[in-house]
């Protein structure tokens, strides 16, 4: 049998640490070692143990804060957020978002027309390459510190025989009131799941490495179960838990 072979150095530092965030040694939130102290520990070169850490933070254990130093980020911890989902009214009667966060759109967003894709034509229920209006927010809370991109599908063929037949209406959540209005009932399914950001979707949500996104579907539907809009939302997963309220189904 062939002698197993040897760990490269940053691999054993990789390990280590590993081993020593997953027994609590390292807790949560605390500063690991300095890159001095793990070079000088382990008898390597800084560029070593920044390897070691740089496996470390591909899979979301170890954060690196500009200025700060290396802190753990453990998969035992909770979540220091916790976010109700869903939609309810206000007192104005506007719809608004069930967090109660106020988010604030960087730019107008403007609609531009697009043609449906197979995958959202089935979720619409409409043909593909129906033609939609699309609009894409980046929308932000807390002085920047929460990030969320955007985005709103509206089939041409739901706004047929309303006013909005021959122009954009508005975007979620104003969209809601202006399909009331046309005689719609409303209801919402969500569809959550957690992936690996694109690189630019990583740049705009603004994500360390190795943390992942939530990526939302929300579905528009009305009294007769026909869905009506999609909404997508991609947010940072990072420190964040999701809340839902159901009942019995019937």
């Amino acid at each position: 049998m062939e002698p197993a072979r040897k760990k490269a150095r940053y691999q054993q530092i990789a390990d280590y640490l590993r081993d020593r965030i997953m027994d609590g040694t390292f807790p949560a939130g605390q500063p690991l070692p300095s890159e001095e102290q793990l070079a000088k520990e382990f008898g390597v070169s800084r560029p070593t143990v920044r390897q070691g850490i740089t496996e470390l933070r591909a899979v979301g254990l170890v954060e690196v804060l500009m200025g700060r130093g290396m802190f753990v980020r453990s998969p035992h911890a909770r979540p220091n957020v916790t976010r109700p989902r869903g939609v309810r009214r206000d007192r104005d009667g506007r719809y608004v978002e069930a967090d109660a966060i106020r988010w604030t759109t960087q730019d107008e967003p403007a609609a531009t027309r697009t043609d449906a894709p197979l995958v959202l034509a089935d979720m619409l229920r409409v043909s593909p390459g129906e033609p939609m209006f699309t609009y894409d927010e980046l929308q932000t809370a807390d002085h920047g510190r929460l990030r969320q991109a955007h985005r709103t599908y509206v089939p041409f063929s739901v706004l047929e025989n309303t006013p909005y037949a021959g122009t954009a209406p508005p975007p979620a959540p104003a969209l809601y009131v202006a399909l009331e209005k046309a005689g719609h009932e409303l209801h919402w399914t969500e569809n959550v799941r957690s992936r690996m950001p694109l690189p630019d979707e990583a740049t705009t949500l603004r994500l360390a490495d190795g943390v992942p996104l939530f990526h939302i579907l929300r579905l528009t539907l009305n009294q007769h179960d026909r869905p009506l809009a999609l909404e997508e939302f991609k947010i940072s997963s990072d420190d964040l838990e999701m809340s839902y309220g159901f009942g019995p189904s019937s």
